[in-house]
């Protein structure tokens, strides 16, 4: 798109105040911003933004899987837990997850999700704080339940607040340096309870000490992050005012039609109206079973290698950071390719076969393949859900309707720890074979789905070029007109 074609569409405008919904053509005298002011402000984002949300993702990871450290423990004896009841105090986390996590997303676009996010961070640290003090299974419990409430919107408004900062050929990386957090918290998780599981000659159990540290440090940073963050990319307190119209610019350019849309609730749903939303949701529910086995199973699965309780949760530490590297490298050659969905396919498959061989060696007699496997079930269940949501990001114009399918496939992959909470049973172990069985199988159907769906967008993008007479790839397309989806003729899948 040209200087002159920007200069004439009023939506397109950045030189006036974001707020303002229809703007006014760029004056002649102004020009687009170069590369390197371009590279200059992103690298700001990314210096002063990307850090404070990826450690706000650290502690509610932190906080929401926890529970396996402190299983390994002792917690269910000291709560005279029964047989079955760990596995619904997991269960119940996801269930007001799902019901909240819609309306709290759109809370957070009415509100703005700089304020919101360090809310919900606070209540998820005082819950965490909480879970040191409770002595039964119906405190814990109710525990549980809250946790589950305040982090249920979290995940979908970290994804819409970063679409408000970056590009969509940018998002991808950015949003797996912040996903990779999730990784570094279950290595971190598993190295904080290898330290403090040795404390001794103390009054209280150490798993207690463990939900009180990460609980404390969950809440003294919300706090920070409350005041730190900025509300919008064109509003950030930390650009001078040039800078700030160029981050407004672009992202109506390359993200959102309208930039800080007020939210229209009959607007957003028509996403689904939309076919492929359907397939990403379908997607979605395939990589729930592997994500939340691995990050509420991991010390058990670990634990079938027979190390002692402290070994196993220092064990966990190498398959996750690993994992949270390969997350990496896989979000970066996706933003270098611009293409989503052969890499998404890639993670599920590395899934598959990392919990096929788990559950079809002899582990005890190969214990070096079957700790590889663990590596390879991290490597696989992290990308696919970074890739994912950026995924139908990049292919979403419209905000309101992107937060509204954001905070509904998150939940859905989400409320599949229901499924994985569910299979990994006492009885079954320490083998957990038909668990193992179970997540491949969904990490098999995830990644067949994502080559339909992919392939799908591939022959579409060509019937459109054949109808048009014009060759076109999504980045080629302003996102003013993609607006209305595949409607318009213009559209092409971000693939």
């Amino acid at each position: 798109m040209s200087s002159s074609d920007l200069k004439t569409s009023p939506s397109r405008s950045s030189y006036f105040k974001p707020s303002v919904r229809e703007v006014e053509a760029q004056p002649e005298q102004d020009h687009l911003p170069t590369f390197e002011h371009e590279q200059r402000l992103v690298l700001k984002f990314d210096v002063r933004i990307l850090p404070i949300l990826a450690l706000m993702y650290l502690a509610n990871a932190l906080d929401k899987g926890n529970l396996g450290n402190a299983k390994t423990n002792g917690m269910e004896a000291d709560l005279h837990f029964k047989d079955g009841q760990y596995n619904t105090i997991l269960s119940v986390f996801f269930v007001p997850y799902v019901i909240f996590s819609a309306p709290v997303a759109f809370i957070g676009k009415q509100y703005g999700p700089s304020r919101v996010l360090p809310i919900l961070m606070f209540i998820f640290g005082a819950m965490t704080l909480l879970s040191a003090a409770v002595t039964n299974f119906g405190g814990m419990m109710a525990v549980r339940w809250f946790l589950g409430m305040a982090e249920s919107g979290f995940f979908p408004l970290v994804i819409y607040y970063l679409t408000t900062f970056y590009r969509r050929g940018e998002l991808a990386r950015r949003l797996a340096i912040f996903y990779a957090a999730s990784n570094i918290a279950n290595a971190f998780s598993g190295l904080l309870a290898f330290g403090v599981f040795h404390i001794k000659d103390s009054k209280l159990p150490a798993w207690r000490y463990l939900f009180m540290i990460e609980g404390a440090a969950t809440v003294i940073f919300s706090v920070f992050a409350f005041f730190y963050l900025p509300k919008s990319a064109s509003e950030a307190w930390f650009l001078n005012d040039e800078e700030r119209k160029i981050a407004f610019q672009r992202i109506q350019q390359d993200s959102s039609s309208i930039v800080n849309e007020p939210f229209v609730l009959k607007d957003a749903v028509k996403i689904f109206a939309l076919p492929a939303a359907y397939a990403w949701l379908g997607i979605e529910i395939c990589l729930g079973v592997p994500i939340q086995s691995v990050a509420l199973f991991m010390p058990q699965i670990v634990g079938r290698l027979g190390y002692s309780t402290i070994k196993t949760n220092l064990y966990t530490v190498a398959p996750n950071c690993v994992g949270a590297a390969f997350l990496l490298i896989l979000a970066f050659s996706s933003d270098y390719a611009k293409i989503r969905f052969p890499f998404i396919a890639l993670g599920f498959i590395l899934t598959f076969i990392g919990f096929i061989i788990y559950a079809t060696i002899d582990v005890e007699e190969q214990l070096h393949v079957a700790y590889f496997a663990t590596f390879m079930m991290c490597w696989g269940t992290s990308a696919p859900s970074v890739l994912l949501s950026t995924w139908y990001n990049n292919n979403i114009a419209h905000e309101g309707r992107r937060i509204a399918l954001t905070s509904l496939g998150v939940p859905l992959a989400n409320l599949m720890g229901l499924v994985s909470s569910n299979i990994f049973r006492n009885k079954d172990a320490p083998k957990y074979i038909p668990a193992l069985i179970t997540t491949a199988a969904f990490g098999g159907t995830g990644a067949v789905i994502t080559l339909l769906l992919g392939t799908y967008m591939i022959v579409d993008n060509k019937r459109r070029d054949r109808r048009e007479g014009v060759v076109r790839k999504a980045v080629d397309v302003s996102t003013e007109k993609l607006r209305e989806g595949p409607n318009a003729p213009e559209f092409r899948w971000f693939l």
